[in-house]
């Protein structure tokens, strides 16, 4: 199972480290990074869990990939890409309440600069109930959330690549 996993280590370490490189270099840049960093991870992790299951592929399982394989090596590579987007990015608004601040500030006055037009598709309920939310907001909020979206297109990448790479011995 070892072998499995290390190469899986290696990509889902370094998709992690570059989310939230990229999210400390957006801070300086855009009062809520939150938004371009979950665009980054739609690049870095497609890219992370190609990388590693074609080297599990091709360096450590003699040019062969069942789909099992492949999944396995993305849900490890994926699953820590989300984890360690998540720590690092709730470590970081933990120890820089005026990024967390700026974040909430800026949701909440895009939310109020659109406030006809939610009101208008889903209703003053749903609008009140958000404003509700927003207000409630921690960071740990906003880290979770970036580690699910990390995640969730994980697995359909997966799938993908898994399948594009299988190739079984005959």
């Amino acid at each position: 199972m070892n072998k499995y996993l290390k190469t899986a280590y290696q990509f889902g370490t370094l998709g992690g480290i570059l989310s939230i490189g990229s999210f400390i270099f957006l801070s300086f840049w855009n009062t809520d990074p939150t938004n371009l960093n979950l665009i980054f991870g739609y690049i870095i992790t497609p890219i992370a869990l190609f990388l590693g299951i074609k080297f599990f592929k091709d360096y450590t399982n003699s040019g062969y990939l069942s789909f099992a394989e492949g999944m396995t090596i993305g849900f490890v590579t994926y699953l820590l890409i989300g984890v360690i987007s998540f720590l690092g990015i709730a470590l970081i608004l933990k120890v820089s309440p005026d990024l967390f601040a700026s974040i909430q500030e800026t949701k909440w006055s895009v939310l109020e600069e659109n406030r006809e037009v939610i009101i208008s598709q889903v209703g003053i309920d749903s609008f009140e109930l958000t404003q509700s939310n927003l207000k409630a907001m921690s960071f740990w909020d906003i880290a979770l959330n970036d580690g699910i979206w990390k995640i969730i297109p994980g697995m359909f990448f997966s799938i993908i690549i898994s399948i594009i790479l299988r190739k079984n011995p005959n």
